[in-house]
């Protein structure tokens, strides 16, 4: 019984720990929330309201989402092509209403290249675009017509 007992406790402690280092920053509903890094060898990007950051701050591959999808995005999620796992959704508790947009922004030292994108609406239906070459785009318009997801690029 005692050892279940501290089973138990281990098990809620280390819960507890991982949903406090996992904590979001949140802001009003017209902005994001930051990311943190899931892995520290490749820093997550963030979303930021227009009014962001000095241009000092920011990084090659720093570019505008913008949905036209006709449905609000709940998710977003931006990992390097070669790698193999989503890491965490960028938007936080926030999402992407259809007509809006977000500045996603990256670590200044980040240098990959080829990018993946993924978003989820609120029912789990998820849209991916791959090898994205974000040095190459400052603004990415996601759109949904007739059964085709596509995204154009500028």
């Amino acid at each position: 019984m005692n050892k279940k007992v501290l089973i138990c406790g281990l098990s809620a402690a280390l819960l507890a720990t991982a949903a406090c280092s996992a904590s979001k920053t949140t802001t009003n509903s017209n902005s994001t929330a930051a990311a943190t890094p899931a892995k520290p060898a490749t820093p997550a990007p963030t979303t930021a309201s227009t009014a962001s950051s000095p241009a000092a701050n920011t990084a090659a591959q720093d570019f505008m989402l913008v949905n036209a999808t006709g449905v609000e995005i709940d998710k977003v999620f931006i990992t390097p092509h070669d790698k193999d796992d989503w890491e965490e959704d960028i938007l936080g508790r926030d999402t992407l209403p259809d007509g809006e947009s977000v500045e996603i922004k990256f670590h200044r030292a980040e240098t990959a290249a080829m990018w993946d994108l993924r978003i989820e609406d609120s029912k789990g239906n998820a849209i991916e675009w791959e090898d994205l070459n974000l040095l190459e785009i400052n603004k990415l318009t996601l759109d949904y017509k007739d059964g085709k997801a596509t995204a154009r690029i500028e």
